[in-house]
């Protein structure tokens, strides 16, 4: 579980997030919605350890994360960001085990993993010889997620993992990564400014506006039970499709 209390930060004159109290709960994926500028990947900073609040607390199964090293973070959480972020000069492979070269595992223990969780992201083996440069977005994100989940961390962090990818490759991983999520069981958080990626994803649903936590929920109780003008505005400018409303 994620206890998040009375979390502020500031960036010079510029609140990056105001007071924020928010409670994750385990093994569920958990999405933060809003605009540019927000404070929606601030937040998701803070957990990964990449950032400091100025004042409040980070309490993750117990611990407090403001005074965890990064390397003890870093290894019970996973994070994957917008352009995956793969070493150009590694293959999928060599990009893949980084996380557990540096933690010093076993050779067989490493090629054991791979092959877990290649079967798991549905990968063939060959792929794993190709340079970054040599796939698709598509798969880029799919080894950037293999690499996250190669320790096994309870956590899995995800800053707009699909928002540079087409349409239709974009619905397919959307779909894949759903069903990873759901077999795995792990606690997942993803930033999305895309109320149709929230409402797919989420269990939960944090919409944040200039730094403050406007509403926390399930999709229902915000098509239902808007908090404010503001929450009406953003899900209105983003109707959800169709085949959303129909598959959920």
């Amino acid at each position: 579980m994620i206890e998040i209390r009375n979390l502020s930060k500031s960036y010079g004159l510029f609140t990056a997030l105001k007071n924020i109290d928010l409670r994750l709960d385990q093994g569920l994926t958990h999405v933060f919605l809003g605009s540019s500028g927000s404070g929606k990947s601030t937040l998701l900073k803070m957990i990964s350890g990449l950032e400091k609040p100025d004042n409040g607390s980070l309490v993750i199964s117990g611990k407090n994360q403001i005074e965890s090293s990064q390397k003890k973070i870093s290894s019970e959480i996973g994070y994957v960001l917008q352009d995956a972020c793969l070493f150009p000069h590694l293959n999928c492979l060599q990009n893949i085990i980084l996380p557990a070269k540096i933690s010093k595992w076993s050779s067989d223990k490493i090629s054991n993993r791979v092959h877990e969780l290649r079967e798991i992201m549905q990968l063939p083996e060959k792929l794993l010889t190709k340079y970054p440069q040599e796939l698709s977005g598509g798969q880029r994100q799919r080894i950037a997620l293999m690499r996250s989940l190669l320790l096994n961390p309870p956590i899995i962090l995800l800053d707009e993992p699909l928002g540079a990818l087409d349409p239709i490759v974009r619905a397919d991983l959307q779909k894949d990564l759903k069903q990873v999520f759901n077999l795995l069981n792990k606690t997942v958080i993803i930033v999305t400014h895309d109320i149709n990626e929230a409402a797919f994803f989420g269990h939960t649903i944090s919409l944040f506006h200039e730094g403050q936590l406007i509403q926390h929920g399930n999709f229902e109780s915000f098509m239902k039970n808007p908090a404010n003008e503001f929450v009406t505005r953003f899900m209105n400018a983003q109707k959800p499709s169709a085949e959303l409303l129909n598959y959920l």
